[in-house]
């Protein structure tokens, strides 16, 4: 496949082999871009922005709405290449490039609303006679560099409010997992996208997501991934706007009161879909010591029917990690746990790729799967006396993106609500769900800013503000 620059498609001799997770075949392959490729997508960006500028916001509109619908057109082929390149199921893969057409065709709405208000002036003495307002214009050129997980809808989120809000964009997306990146460029383009202004460059991180990340025409970054990267963003940015979203250890309270076998539903479906690859899969789940017994009884029963394997088979339920990489760390993370006193319940081992669904008990608080963000289908389970506890330990984190209860206590919902540091609570949910719609974001190590159509748009503009003094 060929990466986009400025609207055009470009080969290059050197190639990057993208595999598939479940076999290690190749998929295809893409150029390995190169610095000049950055200087040049940004240069033709910087006329692209200028175009964009100007484009009437109904002509905006219709780009996305336009994409929106040739992603449903496209669904089929869409579906087959991110189960081949990130190895999740026909279902995960369908309903990923479903909800990324809608998304595109939200933000279509979204862009009509882009406005500012007037300012009051004459509240302030001296100032009698004059009026006035703010706007909201594009912030120019949007980076925008995604993860390997939900490659096409984590794109949307960064391209769509980027064309709402009138800027050019240029993303680089994951070494792994291009190639829906590249379609959905191309289908921008198919919809009306201005040439200039949408770029999709391939290669890798360190030369192509560098150059973006230190290039001063690039006015906001978006990033999706690790801290660590995030922090060696932050340091190398230089005056740019940034939005980081940097995963999480995303807990579950179970409390004494709680529907349990909702509970349970929504910890598997959190805890084990995408192969536990999610920014906000359910890592950690602290139960009540009246209903443990009932919800590990339960909780085992579900997990010992999700069917893995083969994606590309429809009677798969979870499929691989992304590498045998990761699945050594992750079965390690197991070992390692056990090793200070956990108990795997089920689980705990790999073959290839495929990681068994793993739950583990009594996991100590200093273990790998406590403090850190696993990133794979394995779920620590720890016994707690009250509300207070869980809590505690809900927010004995350096991560804070979402994190969920289930409790019939609306007193205990109301508590935790306002006690756990994270950017989203869910009450009778899991911390997994996500609305495309809502501010989404976290508070410490798990970023900075928020996504979301809105909340993003308004993060990618500049503001202005205009006064007039009237004094004849």
């Amino acid at each position: 496949m060929e990466m986009i620059v400025g609207g055009k498609r470009v080969k290059k001799e050197k190639t990057l082999k993208v595999c598939n997770p479940y076999n290690g075949e190749i998929v295809d392959e893409v150029p390995q871009g190169e610095f000049p490729d950055v200087d040049k997508a940004i240069s033709l960006a910087d006329e692209g922005r200028k175009i964009m500028k100007e484009l009437p916001i109904y002509k905006r509109s219709d780009i996305l709405y336009n994409t929106g619908v040739l992603l449903e057109k496209n669904e089929k082929s869409l579906t087959e290449i991110l189960v081949k390149e990130v190895g999740k199921t026909k279902k995960e893969a369908k309903g990923e490039v479903l909800r990324t057409a809608k998304l595109f065709k939200y933000a279509s709405e979204e862009a009509k609303r882009v406005h500012g208000e007037t300012l009051p002036f004459s509240s302030l003495e001296g100032s009698e006679n004059k009026i006035g307002y703010y706007t909201l214009e594009p912030i120019g050129i949007v980076g925008a560099i995604t993860p390997f997980n939900v490659p096409l809808s984590l794109a949307a989120h960064k391209v769509a409010p980027a064309i709402a809000a009138g800027n050019a964009v240029v993303i680089k997306p994951a070494t792994q997992t291009p190639l829906n990146t590249i379609i959905l460029g191309e289908l921008l383009l198919e919809a009306g996208m201005p040439e200039k202004a949408i770029s999709v460059l391939t290669g890798r991180g360190s030369i192509v997501g560098n150059a973006l990340v230190k290039d001063p025409r690039i006015r906001f970054l978006s990033f999706t991934g690790s801290v660590e990267t995030g922090e060696n963003i932050s340091r190398n940015a230089g005056m740019k706007k940034l939005g980081l979203e940097l995963g999480s250890n995303s807990a579950l309270i179970v409390a004494d009161s709680a529907n349990i076998d909702k509970a349970v539903k929504s910890t598997v479906s959190g805890g084990f879909s995408l192969a536990g690859q999610v920014c906000i899969s359910v890592q950690r789940v602290f139960v009540h010591e009246k209903v443990y017994d009932e919800f590990v009884s339960k909780l085992i029963q579900k997990v010992k029917e999700i069917n893995i394997g083969d994606p590309m088979d429809d009677r798969t339920t979870m499929g691989p990690v992304i590498d045998e990489q990761n699945a050594i760390r992750i079965v390690e993370w197991f070992k390692e746990a056990e090793s200070k006193g956990a108990e795997i319940l089920t689980g705990g081992s790999r073959n290839y790729t495929l990681v068994e669904p793993t739950i583990l008990t009594n996991v100590p608080l200093e273990s790998n799967l406590m403090k850190n963000e696993l990133f794979g289908p394995g779920i620590a389970i720890r016994k707690i006396k009250n509300i207070e506890e869980a809590i505690i330990l809900t927010n004995n984190s350096v991560y804070g993106l979402q994190a969920g209860i289930f409790t019939q206590n609306v007193n205990e919902a109301f508590k935790v609500a306002k006690s756990i540091e994270a950017g989203g609570i869910m009450i009778n949910e899991g911390p997994r769900y996500r609305a495309d719609f809502m501010p989404y974001g976290g508070y410490k190590k798990s970023g900075l800013g928020r996504e979301g159509i809105r909340f993003a748009m308004e993060e990618m503009s500049e503001m202005k503000v205009v006064c007039f003094d009237i004094e004849e």
